[in-house]
């Protein structure tokens, strides 16, 4: 998979995060192999708060930002029956806001790049077709392959104690 960054001037562009999020697209085809297809690209847009509240209120009704959106381009079994050999294929695109995941990542304790990553590979099984709305059985799963996606990083599992086997 081939990611296409585009930074707006309300997220600097940055090595570090740059570099997060080409490992997270390895970590999340190393954990959804459908997702390791060479013909895919993704465009990944890193901007602010104003812009993701703008697609948020167009393509969702929900009149608010939140940290990540995945417009997926291809169904869940287009995915998984597209043949490696061929032409480049948009997967979708992601949109990060800046504020939002700042803000997260603060009061997480964490670095905006591992921040990111995680929202990276969340949006990247998006586009892949997982989901965590409809029950918590998706919920579960998608998440353990965050949390398995992350571990291939040496991110802590951002789910924290949920997932504990005590």
């Amino acid at each position: 998979m081939e990611l296409d960054p585009v930074f707006s001037d309300d997220w600097p562009e940055d090595a570090a995060i740059l570099g997060r999020a080409e490992a997270a697209a390895e970590a999340a085809s190393a954990v959804a192999p459908e997702l390791a297809n060479p013909r895919l690209s993704v465009s990944l847009l890193f901007t602010g708060d104003a812009e993701v509240h703008a697609l948020n209120r167009e393509w969702r009704d929900r009149d608010k930002p939140t940290n990540v959106l995945s417009f997926p381009m291809l169904g869940r079994e287009e995915l998984l029956d597209l043949a490696p050999d061929g032409p480049p294929v948009l997967l979708g695109d992601i949109a990060l806001a800046h504020d939002t995941c700042a803000r997260e990542a603060e009061e997480k304790g964490l670095s905006l790049d591992h921040h990111a990553a995680h929202l990276i590979v969340h949006g990247l099984l998006h586009l892949a077709g997982h989901d965590h709305v409809h029950s918590d059985e998706e919920a579960e799963a998608m998440e353990a392959l965050e949390i398995a996606a992350l571990a291939k990083m040496g991110i802590a599992d951002p789910y924290g104690d949920r997932h504990s086997t005590e």
